[in-house]
């Protein structure tokens, strides 16, 4: 993370369980009053949507002007969306398309699994264990209370700057 920041106590929830959130806008982690992180950052790094047919969803994003697109195989594609990715994959999650699932990327492998942890103390179901990737890093997934799909993942080719964007 970025260099120290200042603490204000949080109200609500958060203060009621001795914790502080920084002050400012590109560390957006939250700290215990004993110094430790909790949590995940407040980004999402990836938005990926179930497509039945790859080719002509890329070429419709395409045809709106989007460009760049990066596609490693034949089921997926990312798009640089600005300071974040934006994939269109053939098999969301093991789910079929159409669906969706979001992304947040952390900064090393062990990361994947003490973000998988805290999703799961704070009420979240583990849909995907943290384990490595076929694509050469380490993945895994939770579901918020509502269902909806989050993967965590250290991919060590895509950079994550100290502001929390994503450049593929």
């Amino acid at each position: 993370m970025g260099g120290m920041s200042q603490l204000a106590p949080s109200s609500g929830e958060a203060a009621g369980k001795g914790i502080a959130v920084r002050s400012d806008a590109a560390d957006t982690r939250k700290t215990r009053r004993d110094g430790d992180d909790v949590g995940m950052d407040q980004r999402i790094s990836l938005i990926t949507l179930g497509v039945a047919d790859l080719a002509r969803a890329r070429a419709f994003y395409e045809a709106l002007g989007w460009g760049g697109a990066q596609q490693p195989d034949d089921e997926v594609c990312f798009f640089q969306a600005g300071g974040m990715a934006f994939g269109l994959w053939t098999a969301l999650g093991g789910h079929g398309a159409p669906g969706i699932e979001l992304a947040h990327n952390v900064r090393s492998p062990e990361e994947v699994g003490a973000v998988l942890a805290e999703a799961q103390r704070a009420g979240g179901t583990i849909v995907r264990p943290a384990a490595l990737a076929e694509w050469g890093g380490t993945s895994g997934a939770f579901a918020d209370p509502e269902g909806y799909v989050w993967e965590v993942a250290h991919n060590p080719r895509w950079t994550l700057n100290e502001d929390g964007t994503v450049r593929i």
